[in-house]
């Protein structure tokens, strides 16, 4: 049984779906919102989606700009502003556009990776059942009263409602580059596993089980040594605002706080005779006495403290004092230089 079991994922892990052709939909799939894919599990009871191998252009969040906190029944609410605009998160057809009741104006998008998208409490809709969109294509204008503005997002499988923090980070709104497996296993459930986490070769957030370069995609912006007339005890990262900020290493959170010129400052001690700073953040994620593993998003990047622009500040510390994180790490292939570390029974340990 293990033995079948095996072959049928390794089967499964080459397939990918196909872009949905489908721009007619029956009179039910175009007056329901939660209603199953007849598409979807047609030819093969699983498949998978490779989030990792899209690119920018293929994603977009709801509202860019929104504060999004989790609702009852896996819904998400994302707060803006008067008149802002609800772009589709994928490419795909939109089955669905009309007003219910208990929704308002609503946008389902069946998407060409297998997801529905639900978009509610629409002002006004800007496309109607059939339409082709694109990933960040405006398909409505937000609503509200009273002087407050959101969405009801939410985001479906084959009609029913997952996680979509399976998907996507909430917190930074980025898309999580991730390999998905769905499997059916029922006429309606659909069983959702992570395959396989963020591509080494694309984003090396993943990294290994004993590092994680802290900031994917990053360029070096300021090194390590003298800067003007001062000591700079760090690197300076850049990508952009909000972007998810990495623990390097498993340990423990010694600091999380805001602290003079390092603005928010998250501190974590490592095991491996490590201390690394974490500075300028927009938002700390993590506490005083969280325990972290190599790649938890601890942070977001952020300006604040002496910053001028949205980066992360890092550094490497031993017993206190500051060492060029470039011992380390090589900042441009964003890779870890083992040869600064002494490999141990029980891990990896900091070369004195």
């Amino acid at each position: 049984m293990m033995k079948r079991r095996h072959l049928f994922l390794s089967m499964v892990l080459t397939l990918t779906l196909s872009a949905c052709a489908q721009t007619k939909f029956t009179a039910l799939e175009q007056q329901q919102i939660s209603i199953q894919d007849p598409t979807l599990f047609e030819q093969y009871e699983a498949f998978t989606v490779d989030f990792g191998a899209m690119r920018d252009k293929d994603y977009s969040f709801p509202l860019p700009v929104g504060k999004a906190k989790m609702g009852t029944d896996n819904n998400v609410e994302i707060e803006t502003t008067k008149g802002d605009a609800v772009k589709a998160m994928f490419g795909g057809v939109v089955r669905l556009s009309k007003s219910i009741s208990s929704f308002g104006n609503v946008i389902v998008v069946r998407h060409d990776n297998g997801l529905e998208t639900v978009y509610g409490n629409n002002a006004e809709n800007l496309v109607k059942s059939g339409d082709h969109v694109k990933a960040g294509q405006t398909i409505a204008i937000v609503g509200g009263s009273n002087g407050r503005y959101y969405c009801d997002f939410a985001i479906m499988v084959n009609g029913s409602r997952i996680n979509p923090e399976t998907i996507i980070s909430l917190e930074s709104h980025r898309l999580r580059k991730q390999t998905l497996l769905y499997e059916k296993t029922s006429s309606w459930k659909v069983k959702i596993s992570v395959l396989r986490g963020p591509r080494l070769e694309e984003s090396n957030t993943a990294a290994s089980q004993w590092w994680c370069y802290p900031l994917a995609g990053a360029k070096v912006i300021s090194g390590y040594g003298r800067r003007g007339g001062r000591s700079h005890s760090g690197v300076d990262l850049k990508t952009k605002p909000n972007d998810e900020i990495r623990a390097a290493f498993d340990g423990e959170v010694v600091f999380s706080a805001k602290y003079a010129g390092y603005g928010n400052l998250i501190r974590i001690l490592h095991g491996n005779g490590l201390e690394t700073y974490y500075s300028h953040n927009s938002k700390n994620l993590v506490k005083v006495g969280d325990k972290v593993k190599a790649g938890d998003v601890i942070a977001l990047t952020g300006r604040t403290g002496r910053a001028t622009t949205e980066h992360l500040h890092f550094e490497t510390r031993i017993n206190g004092k500051a060492y060029d994180p470039s011992r380390y790490f090589d900042h441009q292939k964003h890779t870890i230089r083992e040869k600064a570390f002494h490999k141990t029974r029980n891990g990896y340990v900091v070369k004195r």
